[in-house]
């Protein structure tokens, strides 16, 4: 099971428009006890290649930094969940405050 903060390979694929496509690593962005509960999770895809309008953003997967795009969150099945990579801690802080800042609260 996803636990909030990890990134894992997820596929998604179908996607509609300018979304993330393709099998890519995805942060967990639900709460523990929402994806023991639910069938879906709520997740942000970590990007290697584009440029974030919040710095805040900016991780390190695998050695490199990367982008988890908050403003493109997606509600995903736990079915289409691959392997899991790592657990983010203290990146956490900036990546919540990120997606506060993009959605104003």
């Amino acid at each position: 099971m996803p636990h909030r903060g990890e990134i894992w390979w997820v596929r998604l694929d179908p996607s509609l428009g300018s979304e993330i496509r393709k099998t890519r690593p995805c942060l967990v962005m639900s709460t523990d006890i929402v994806n023991e509960r639910r069938r879906t999770v709520i997740s942000a895809a970590v990007d290697l290649t584009r440029p974030e309008p919040s710095p805040a953003c900016f991780v390190q997967c695998a050695g490199r930094p990367v982008v988890a795009v908050v403003d493109q969150l997606r509600l995903l099945p736990r079915s289409g969940w691959g392997s899991g990579r790592r657990r983010l801690r203290e990146e956490m802080a900036a990546i919540e405050d990120g997606l506060r800042h993009i959605l104003e609260l």
